[in-house]
């Protein structure tokens, strides 16, 4: 049998073997579409993003179905996003320091079109005290990763190993800027992964 129809017949034994796991599986996919503004009474902000905050940790909890965990994600991304487009980015002065880190969660938990488009007013919300630097750190490295780029204090795993890094020498002295303790024990804690810096 020639290449090309060797080709041809395991791609379709592949094709057909997905698209019956999706078939079976059906209802345990969910798709939640695109990110779209939602109507916000900015004065119940608070309110809502207590909600965003807690739904946030409790979905990423083990055992939690993909259906639920997926619209609630998206939910959460959506409150957020309007939250700022509608009633501007919130500060302490206006919400407690929960309803702050819910808006952080939103961003973070998003996808990399949106980190990057609100990363500057994550970034502006650390240097006023709103956030912290350890919550400044992760999201930089995350959109770094987004980018393609090395990340810089180590927080972020791609496929159970540790992405990329810059000047890993510096990385634990970088942490130590960030409010955060030395990467070996955060990776060992976190992913039980063995750091060895080279």
């Amino acid at each position: 049998m020639k290449k090309g129809k060797v080709f041809l017949l395991v791609f379709g034994i592949i094709l057909l073997i997905g698209g019956s796991f999706l078939f079976i599986n059906k209802d345990k996919f969910v798709y939640v579409g695109k990110v779209e503004l939602v109507d916000i009474d900015c004065d119940k902000k608070g309110e809502m993003l207590d909600e965003v905050y807690e739904s946030d940790i409790r979905i990423r909890k083990p055992n939690v179905p993909l259906k639920q965990f997926g619209k609630e994600d998206h939910r959460n991304k959506e409150w957020v996003i309007s939250i700022i487009e509608k009633c501007g980015m919130p500060t302490l002065n206006e919400v407690s320091q929960q309803q702050m880190d819910a808006i952080w969660l939103g961003i973070q938990h998003s996808n990399k079109k949106y980190r990057k488009k609100y990363f500057p007013q994550i970034e502006k919300a650390v240097k006023n005290g709103d956030l912290s630097k350890h919550q400044y750190a992760l999201m930089k490295d995350r959109v770094l990763m987004d980018e393609g780029k090395p990340q810089l204090y180590g927080s972020q795993i791609k496929n159970g190993k540790l992405y990329k890094l810059a000047s890993p020498n510096k990385v634990n002295e970088r942490r130590k800027e960030m409010g955060m303790g030395p990467i070996e024990g955060y990776l060992k804690r976190n992913f039980n992964i063995d750091y060895q810096p080279k």
